[in-house]
């Protein structure tokens, strides 16, 4: 993974709240559903119900794949992430803590709400190995396909980068429509791996 993307993908972790996650139920069946996420660097993390079918589901089959992106008038300005990850339970209390601080960071809106009990929810982390970065204004249906090593997850490097997204990430957001019109294209790079990705059409 390359630094430019590393820090595109950073900034959409940061300026989003919501995934779409698929999880495999055990009659083979894929199941798509919406929930919060908080995130640290390549990692991200949410919350579910113990006995929720995510949680049967993950605990069947820890593969799952996840969708951020949002809504765009512009078509030319849709930008979005598909990530092909492995989902893993949290269960250190210490670590849990932790990690719903996190969660009290990214939705600060919910510490007025009554808190979940613990012995009800599960938390898991969910580390991806491949993403696919949607970026139409490089092109219509414009994706770049990369996998994630573990060097990209690498904290002291990666929390640079992650200071460095949230700088850009107004500027981007301000400068992008004075950049020349994209060539319609689409740029594949070869995965190290047997697993694949769609693109986009």
């Amino acid at each position: 993974m390359d630094r430019q993307d590393k820090v595109t993908i950073l900034r959409l972790l940061a300026e989003h709240r919501l995934m779409t996650v698929a999880t495999v139920r055990p009659d083979g069946w894929p199941q798509a559903t919406t929930v919060g996420y908080a995130s640290e660097e390549l990692v991200l993390y949410f919350l579910c119900g113990r006995q929720s079918q995510k949680a049967t589901n993950i605990a069947g089959d820890n593969r799952i794949s996840l969708v951020i992106d949002h809504d765009s008038s512009d078509p030319m300005g849709i930008e979005g992430l598909s990530m092909a990850a492995r989902a893993y339970p949290v269960t250190d209390p210490a670590e849990t803590a932790r990690l719903l601080e996190l969660f009290a960071a990214k939705f600060p809106e919910y510490r007025a709400l009554p808190q979940p009990d613990p012995a009800e929810m599960r938390l898991f982390m969910v580390v991806p190995e491949v993403i696919s970065l949607l970026d139409y204004r490089k092109g219509f249906g414009h994706s770049d396909l990369v996998t994630v090593t573990e060097a990209d997850r690498d904290k002291e490097s990666l929390a640079n980068l992650a200071r460095q997204a949230l700088l850009r990430s107004s500027e981007r957001a301000a400068n992008w429509q004075l950049r020349p019109p994209p060539k319609l294209r689409n740029r594949h790079r070869p995965l190290a791996g047997p697993l694949h990705l769609q693109q986009a059409n």
